[in-house]
């Protein structure tokens, strides 16, 4: 059944729509917005009320990228919340304040967002404890659920604060419901998959943003089962981490035979991140690696029981632009 629908998805994927932007960078936006929206309905159509979660990219949420710009209609309704990273803290480097200029662009975009009904997930990378403090604060108060990640490689479950923020044992159904999240998608650290759910199962948290594998391992449905309560009470969403602006060279999907010929749709490596590779997502090929069936990431995502996706490197779209 999930098949029928990717011929379909990847039409409209690679024709390019209407919409009269036409502003530098324009076509990559708008490639990067439809490759979202069929992402959202195939997942939709196969597991109803799955979440779409894109991370950073805010720029997408209207036509021409600017805050007071035309509404991308189709991209608000296929998605379900939005991440931020560095909103406070972390644009420039870790555990340094953003410059408020930048805090202010991204603000506009968020609080645009939420007229729409839109949540806001917000990662700041900061370690010093007051700095924390104040990132929890300051996102409360612009009604912004965030997350004070003591390490940019989030690969461990802080030990502050030691109450989690506005923990709660209320049943977390939906985005609007969660007052907290742990992002947490580098598991490494831990000797085992069990040791991994047992140490995330212990934990408070409203909302879990994972990794889908561990170790190479993949969670299964039992694991988020495991997952699903707080222990406290409550239930609890749990979000599966997926990069579709970048390939990853540690990923099941990638061959070897790559490195000395690559596909068409393999970029340059992010000199930030080794083993990270820009790539045309807007090509077939890499499309359904994605998604468009069971034996996709997607697709196992979806079967192992995952409530959605957090949607990463929305915004190579800019890297394309030369922005």
């Amino acid at each position: 059944m999930r098949t029928v629908f990717l011929s379909i998805f990847l039409l409209s994927v690679s024709c390019v729509t209407g919409n009269g932007d036409t502003s530098p960078g324009s076509e990559y936006r708008n490639e990067m917005r439809v490759f979202v929206q069929a992402i959202s309905s195939w997942a939709k159509s196969s597991s109803p009320g799955f979440l779409i979660v894109p991370q950073n990219g805010q720029e997408l949420l209207t036509v021409n990228g600017n805050p007071e710009g035309s509404p991308a209609t189709s991209y608000i309704a296929a998605i379900d919340g939005i991440g931020r990273e560095d909103l406070y803290y972390g644009y420039n480097s870790d555990d340094i304040a953003t410059p408020s200029t930048e805090t202010s662009w991204m603000k506009s975009f968020l609080d645009l967002a939420g007229t729409y009904g839109i949540d806001a997930l917000v990662t700041d990378y900061c370690s010093t404890h007051w700095k924390m403090d104040s990132s929890y604060v300051w996102n409360s108060n612009s009604g912004y659920v965030s997350f004070a990640a003591n390490h940019r490689s989030l690969d461990n479950i802080p030990d502050y604060p030691t109450v989690i923020w506005h923990v709660n044992t209320d049943n977390i159904a939906n985005l609007e419901d969660a007052k907290n999240f742990l992002y947490l998608i580098n598991p490494g650290q831990y000797g085992s998959l069990q040791e991994f759910v047992d140490s995330l199962a212990v934990t408070e948290y409203d909302l879990l943003v994972l990794d889908l594998f561990w170790n190479g391992q993949q969670l299964s449905s039992a694991d988020l089962d495991r997952l699903r309560n707080k222990p406290g009470g409550g239930s609890r969403i749990i979000l599966a981490y997926l990069s579709i602006g970048e390939a990853e060279d540690y990923r099941y999907y990638w061959q070897s035979g790559w490195s000395s010929n690559p596909p068409s749709w393999l970029g340059t490596e992010n000199p930030d991140w080794p083993g990270n590779y820009l790539v045309r997502y807007w090509n077939s090929d890499w499309q359904k690696i994605i998604f468009g069936s069971s034996d996709s990431y997607l697709g196992r995502i979806i079967d192992s029981g995952f409530d959605g996706v957090y949607l990463d490197k929305i915004d190579s779209f800019e890297t394309w632009a030369g922005v």
